[in-house]
């Protein structure tokens, strides 16, 4: 994700934005990682304020904390101290390094032309049987939200075939109602998927 005013907005309100939703660990952290093994190795991509990453290295899993702006960078770990890093998606060159790839609300910054390639490099980051959960609020096609972000506001047949085009087992999926950054309340949609274990 390049979008200069994606990447704006979070540079210049990190500390602000770190302060509202860098409190608490994602509702779908702990099912999530309930599927991993003892001590996995897990990428987080976008970790925002940090809360997260914590809570799974709380947990006893190895983390690679990610974020596509240095601000959110600098916030989380001047919170946590979880050795968080720089890394767009456009810069995941990973191969089979991690048993786990958890992207909470980031992947829906992800212009459309660019996903697939996005899936592909999530894709070839997990070892075989790794698992990549994701969400996004739905929609009807690429747009901005009331803050100037870009979003690809899919719909969920969308999502489903992206995924499964590049490979993915989509083993659990959800529809429901929740309220993003800019106030609005809307549908979201998430995702589980497996990368395959060669026969």
């Amino acid at each position: 994700m390049s979008d200069p005013g994606t990447l704006g907005f979070y540079e210049e309100q990190a500390s602000r934005y770190t302060d509202k939703f860098g409190q608490t660990p994602s509702r779908d952290l702990d099912p999530f990682l309930d599927r991993l093994s003892p001590g996995a190795s897990v990428l987080e991509l976008g970790c925002g304020g940090g809360q997260d990453s914590a809570h799974m290295q709380a947990r006893g899993y190895s983390i690679d904390a990610t974020d596509g702006t240095a601000a959110m960078v600098d916030a989380a770990n001047a919170r946590y101290a979880i050795g968080a890093r720089l890394l767009r998606f456009d810069q995941i060159t990973a191969d089979a390094a991690y048993d786990g790839v958890w992207a909470h609300a980031c992947l829906i910054h992800v212009a459309r032309a660019d996903f697939p390639d996005v899936l592909r490099a999530i894709y070839r980051a997990l070892r075989p049987g790794g698992w990549h959960y994701a969400n996004f609020k739905l929609g009807d096609g690429e747009g901005r939200d009331p803050l100037g972000r870009l979003h690809n506001f899919p719909d969920s047949a969308w999502l489903q075939k992206q995924y499964g085009d590049v490979g993915f087992d989509i083993v659990e999926s959800c529809k429901y109602r929740g309220e993003g950054a800019d106030g609005v309340v809307r549908d979201w949609y998430s995702l589980i998927v497996q990368k395959g274990v060669p026969a």
